[in-house]
């Protein structure tokens, strides 16, 4: 391959130490970045060259049509000593192999089961909170999700432990950015600060893992998530079961993945309510006509607004705010040609705010998402879930209950930003918010509490 010339590129961005993902509004300089120097922008990064893709097409041939070209990103690699051989950082047969096993728990009917635990657990959320007294709606989302993750897929009661969880959840992506650096393996083993906070998080989580799956051996059969791992076979393979070992790593993967994810974009979606309100008022409205009785999946289904309000909040804040690659051999992007060993990164956020693809694209406005409009959109201009071999297997999962939760929290309750300065992002693994999401609750004079 010949390169007629290098991508154009500001040179270097702080996404690495000393700098760091999280100290810096990382999310919003490669948006201008992207504004600036066009669909490629090459970049000098702590772990070396790396290249922002935003072309839709391009990213479906990155993600889908060449993905045997690319593996995952450094950070993923890294990922591996919290995650071992999980979904989200194993490759190749190993990954096929284990979404195999995994996809019979989140097919739409079985995740249909789960609305009724959804909906209490949102309840019982709504319970908690006080009219106008102030709440951090991040930690209260993070609580929830939590929650709802442990009684629906590992059926067990996680609340007491979601303190511990997110603290846990917090050091760890805090310390991301140091697993960027080139670093030798025995760097790992040394008994760094750094290092020993990771280990001390490792093994709380670690702890709320083996728990659950020792429950589940003294009481199998509960037709859960668990469940099916410690049962299943691999039909389509050599019909081996999974090792211990593999279960907890597919069990710590889902169970961050599970419930972080979902929180941040909860998170969001309710400050962009707040401070749109003609949004609120029609979803009020929507609910206020759908939910006479309780919540199914007749109900939810009768909700196309509540859906676009999620759809739109993900836009603007997508949780899983980059995706990387790195290429295994030179790969041609239109006049250019990237080298082997190259960092591919694409940014859901960048490409969300398109004026390309989405008119005002600084605004919230769920209407995107209802009729045909998203017909006309490129299908790779929206990837909040990514996209190709690798699409997160949680996502109707995640819609589910992301729309049941703001249904059971909306009808009762008005939650308005409760801060005169915008919020600034924390872009860690997840696009986080600086100190929280403090809202004030105002109880709806509309309130009727729903069947459960």
């Amino acid at each position: 391959m010949h390169a007629t010339a290098q991508p154009p590129g500001p040179g270097g961005l702080p996404v690495g130490p000393p700098y760091g993902l999280g100290r810096v509004d990382v999310a919003h300089q490669l948006l201008e970045a992207a504004r600036k120097y066009g669909d490629v922008v090459r970049l000098s990064l702590t772990s070396g060259i790396g290249y922002v893709i935003s072309d839709p097409d391009v990213i479906k041939d990155v993600l889908v049509t060449h993905n045997d070209d690319f593996v995952k990103s450094r950070a993923l690699e890294r990922a591996r000593r919290l995650l071992g051989d999980g979904l989200l950082t194993s490759e190749g047969d190993l990954h096929l192999r284990q979404r195999r096993l995994i996809q019979p728990a989140f097919h739409r009917d079985r995740i249909n089961e789960y609305i009724g635990s959804m909906a209490a657990l949102a309840q019982n959320s709504a319970d908690r909170i006080h009219d106008g007294e102030q709440v951090d709606v991040a930690s209260e989302m993070m609580r929830l999700t939590l929650a709802i993750v442990g009684k629906t897929l590992f059926g067990t009661d996680l609340e007491v432990e979601a303190e511990g969880v997110a603290d846990a959840l917090t050091a760890i992506q805090e310390l991301m950015p140091l697993s960027l650096l080139r670093l030798p393996a025995w760097f790992d083993r040394l008994p760094l600060p750094s290092n020993l906070r990771f280990w001390k998080a490792r093994d709380t989580l670690d702890s709320v893992i083996y728990r659950i799956i020792a429950a589940h051996r003294r009481q199998p059969g509960r037709g859960d998530l668990l469940s099916i791992l410690l049962d299943a076979t691999d039909e389509a393979g050599d019909g081996a079961r999974m090792s211990d070992t593999q279960v907890r790593d597919e069990c710590m993967t889902l169970l961050l993945a599970g419930h972080e994810t979902t929180a941040v974009a909860l998170m969001w979606t309710w400050y962009l309510l707040s401070t749109n309100a003609d949004a609120e008022t029609k979803l009020h409205e929507e609910i206020d006509r759908v939910l006479d009785a309780r919540l199914s999946i007749d109900a939810l289904a009768a909700m196309p607004y509540a859906h676009a309000v999620v759809r739109e909040a993900l836009r603007l804040y997508p949780p899983a705010w980059t995706i990387g690659r790195r290429a295994l051999r030179p790969y041609r992007i239109g006049n250019y040609v990237v080298p082997a060993g190259s960092i591919i990164l694409i940014s859901p956020f960048v490409v969300h705010r398109d004026p390309r693809w989405y008119r005002d694209p600084e605004a919230f406005d769920p209407s995107r998402f209802l009729g045909d409009s998203a017909q006309t959109r490129p299908k790779f201009a929206y990837i909040p879930f990514g996209g190709g071999q690798r699409l997160c297997i949680g996502e109707h999962f995640a819609m589910i209950e992301a729309v049941v939760v703001l249904a059971t929290f909306a009808r009762r309750w008005r939650l308005r930003y409760a801060s005169t300065r915008a919020p600034k992002l924390l872009p860690l693994v997840t696009l986080r918010a600086k100190g929280g999401m403090p809202m004030i609750p105002a109880k709806r004079s509309r309130f009727a509490s729903p069947a459960t």
